[in-house]
């Protein structure tokens, strides 16, 4: 079936993943259908005010924490119809998009092992583990860095093989902003631009009116 030509080609909302250091792209994951919703929720950063001290009434310590929450649905029944050209998703389903989710919170295997050795080496101190710069992408508007802090999975069926077809994954993620990251870093930078934007939108916002208030002024 042949799309009408002008038809606008519907943008997918994803997961970018950065190596920490250079920068270089190690993984770009679309969703495969775009969530119904996205939740955000911001929480203002201010000046504490147990001190009840006036001048620091107005003050802002820095940019406020900001949280994403969604559901991603992911389904392989369409591929099961044509199973010459989907070979991955008759043998094992969702499992590949899952997976590819899933590990981005899991530190990689080589890591564990190479910690391991070097425990049993007898090294003292052990540096944690860095995970791969992750940026969320909703949009040239968002392409923001965060964290995810919350990884949960409803597989909803199987094929004959226990192999999931079809599951919804949900998601809560953080934003990283330059008081995490700081403004040298690639992520912090990515942050900067993401705020820049926001303030850029605002500026097209109209401006309403001392009428629309049903007041003549300020007081």
């Amino acid at each position: 079936m042949s799309t009408f030509p002008g038809t606008p080609r519907v943008l997918k909302g994803g997961i970018v993943l950065l190596d920490s250091i250079s920068g270089a792209v190690q993984r770009i994951i679309t969703l495969q259908y775009n969530p119904d919703t996205l939740t955000r929720s911001l929480q203002v950063q201010a000046v504490d005010q147990a001190s009840k001290n006036r001048s620091q009434a107005l003050r802002l310590i820095g940019p406020p924490v900001e949280t994403f929450k969604l559901d991603a649905e992911i389904d392989a029944t369409d591929q099961l119809e044509f199973p010459d050209q989907n070979q991955a998703a008759v043998q094992v389903g969702v499992y590949p998009q899952l997976a590819a989710l899933e590990t981005i919170i899991y530190p990689p295997s080589s890591q564990l092992l190479n910690n391991n050795s070097l425990a049993q080496s007898g090294v003292l101190e052990i540096a944690p583990m860095e995970a791969p710069l992750t940026l969320f992408v909703w949009s040239k508007n968002r392409v923001v860095p965060v964290r995810i802090t919350d990884f949960s999975v409803t597989e909803e069926a199987f094929d004959v093989s226990l192999n999931p077809i079809r599951a919804k994954v949900s998601l809560g993620m953080r934003v990283l902003s330059i008081d995490d990251l700081g403004f040298d870093e690639k992520g912090g930078n990515l942050f900067m631009v993401y705020q820049q934007q926001k303030e850029r939108l605002a500026g097209l916002s109209q401006s309403g009116t001392f009428h629309d208030l049903g007041i003549g002024g300020i007081p």
